[in-house]
């Protein structure tokens, strides 16, 4: 087994496997969290945005210096740009569309964890998703797992979530209450839950099919595992308690150890069996733009017309500025998914990046 492979099986186990049996060991947690004030699901996701959470993504910068040897100047600028115009573009969005522009969130950060997973399971090398549209079936699934579960189980801290957003720019409490009604009806919430068990169905058929056909018995169980996992999470717990623990200490950190493949020193410390070297050194590049992932968080808070009053209305401006910083962080990813060939032809059956 070569450096390479080395590094992605030690980022795989730390970022991804052990992180994912966390998760299953504190499904008992999970079960009681809808009894629990909604102020712990707030600290639960304060801690993971201000942690992994905003971390992240802070060194998108970096990302075609250190996957596509662009030079570092270019890189910086480029994706500098693309952070200040496409980010402004949301924030003006939720001024003038609130509603609209939630949704937008929603449908956008469902893509994106999916993103995210499928770019797990390449850097795992599992076999069955052999193709780019078994691939989107699996990140479909995997993406609406925390975005669209919670609807169906819990929609009434889900909608409480949507009324303090929209609550930002119709400062009117009944209006911004009456705006997300259509969200919220019982022919959403069933349409969502009856695509999301079809989707999985589906996937974990097609999957079976791969492995019948001689693909890895091993990667499907671990694809299925995970999948059953977070149907449970996102079924049993609290929607704000639920996604602030999946954004910390799943999504941010499978995405920490993919990056870490990309930067040559990292990995090799990853395959020497060195994780506290390879975090350190992603630490250090992301420190700076956590901070200014903080500043985004604050400008927000100073701009919406019904300021920040409670921790409800925190968390709706920490959302806000999440969202600014996910569109431009969507099409770095994407463009490293396609540098990597995430999506291409190519069988994963290894890291393909």
């Amino acid at each position: 087994m070569g450096e390479r492979d080395a590094a992605a099986r030690a980022v795989d186990r730390w970022f991804a496997r052990l992180p994912a049996i966390a998760l299953l060991a504190v499904l008992p947690i999970a079960a009681v969290t809808p009894s629990f004030p909604v102020e712990i699901g707030l600290i639960a996701f304060a801690l993971g945005t201000l942690t992994t959470g905003m971390a992240h993504g802070a060194v998108d910068h970096l990302v075609p210096f250190r996957a596509a040897s662009t030079s570092l100047l270019r890189s910086i600028a480029v994706v500098s740009v693309v952070y200040a115009v496409l980010g402004a573009a949301v924030v003006l969005g939720f001024f003038l569309a609130p509603v609209a522009a939630f949704v937008g969130f929603i449908a956008l950060t469902w893509l994106h964890w999916g993103q995210g997973d499928v770019a797990a399971l390449a850097v795992a090398g599992v076999e069955h998703l052999r193709t780019p549209t078994e691939r989107a079936l699996s990140g479909f699934v995997r993406g609406g797992l925390p975005m669209g579960v919670p609807l169906v189980a819990q929609p009434a801290e889900y909608r409480l979530v949507a009324e303090w957003v929209v609550g930002l720019f119709v400062v009117d409490a009944a209006a911004a209450s009456s705006a997300v009604d259509p969200l919220f009806t019982d022919s959403v919430r069933l349409g969502v839950g009856g695509v999301m068990i079809a989707a999985t169905l589906l996937s974990a058929g097609v999957g079976y099919v791969r492995v019948r056909g001689g693909a890895s018995r091993r990667g499907w169980l671990r694809d299925i595992g995970e999948v059953g996992v977070l149907w449970a999470w996102f079924s049993l717990a609290a929607p704000v308690f639920a996604v602030g623990v999946y954004f910390g200490a799943w999504h941010a950190l499978r995405h920490v150890g993919r990056l870490i493949l990309v930067d040559e020193r990292a990995a090799t410390a990853m395959a020497r069996g060195e994780p506290r070297v390879a975090l350190g050194r992603f630490a250090r590049d992301a420190a700076p733009l956590t901070l200014g992932g903080y500043v985004v968080v604050g400008l927000v808070a100073v701009a919406v017309p019904a300021g920040v009053a409670d921790g409800g209305s925190l968390l709706a401006v920490a959302l806000v500025a999440i969202a600014a910083m996910t569109l431009p962080h969507v099409v770095v990813v994407a463009w490293l998914d396609v540098e990597q060939g995430i999506w291409s032809e190519r069988p994963f059956g290894g890291w393909i990046g």
